[in-house]
């Protein structure tokens, strides 16, 4: 009787904690589809209005492969727009970062980074090759010098993005790309901007065991979510 009854106690406690878990995965489910569908409340960029700031920014350059002139225009044109109450922007153009991820190789540079968005330079004048990664936000790259090539089957034809284009890479969809020759674009993405950083690091960690940039890529990240936090925008 006594082995009967540890028994039962044993398959009780089981059941037990097998309810607990699955009503905490439950809340973080319903939790998660919230936060998910309100996020849009913290956006401050949009689309629209960057891709008409890459524009601009192309048609004020002194040379159609000036990306200098272009980064400038595009910092001093946000910073007069959105107060530091609103939203903090990286102004130092200094801080560019080789990154490695999907295969591809760059350098980027942060404008700007939230919890739900953030907004960099990336490119590179070698050219580069790889995969755009799954992601939990959408991606819009606006193309200021070069060209961008894309490939997304069934469809066996070469989408090709030129100055001034904006390539637009819903969350959940994934592309071959190619940043043809020399290339550089102003890339915003807006969602869960964190849960993008492990596609961000893994080649780091896999493959080329660059660290320095690994550390300062969460060093400058991590300090402009941070700010942007402090001024209530995350």
């Amino acid at each position: 009787m006594g082995s009967s009854k540890s028994r039962r106690e044993q398959v009780n406690d089981s059941m037990t904690k097998w309810t607990l878990r699955a009503a905490f995965l439950g809340t973080l489910i319903l939790l998660f589809g919230f936060l998910d569908g309100i996020k849009d409340r913290w956006y401050v960029l949009t689309p629209e209005s960057l891709h008409e700031l890459a524009q601009a920014a192309i048609a004020h350059a002194p040379a159609p492969d000036d990306t200098v002139s272009m980064i400038n225009y595009i910092v001093s044109n946000l910073t007069a727009t959105y107060p530091p109450s609103t939203i903090a922007i990286n102004t130092d153009s200094s801080e560019w970062v080789l990154s490695n991820a999907g295969g591809a190789m760059g350098a980027m540079y942060v404008i700007h980074a939230s919890i739900t968005e953030y907004l960099i330079v990336f490119g590179t004048p070698l050219g580069t090759e790889g995969h755009t990664g799954m992601h939990t936000a959408d991606d819009y790259f606006n193309i200021l010098v070069g060209e961008q090539w894309a490939f997304n089957p069934p469809n066996l034809t070469m989408e090709r993005y030129g100055p001034g284009s904006v390539h637009h890479l819903p969350r959940g969809h994934v592309k071959q790309y190619k940043m043809h020759e020399g290339c550089f674009a102003l890339e915003y993405a807006r969602g869960w901007i964190p849960l993008m950083l492990p596609f961000g690091v893994m080649d780091i960690l896999s493959s080329t065991l660059d660290f320095s940039s690994l550390y300062h890529t969460f060093r400058i990240s991590a300090r402009e979510m941070f700010r942007n936090i402090l001024v209530g925008k995350i």
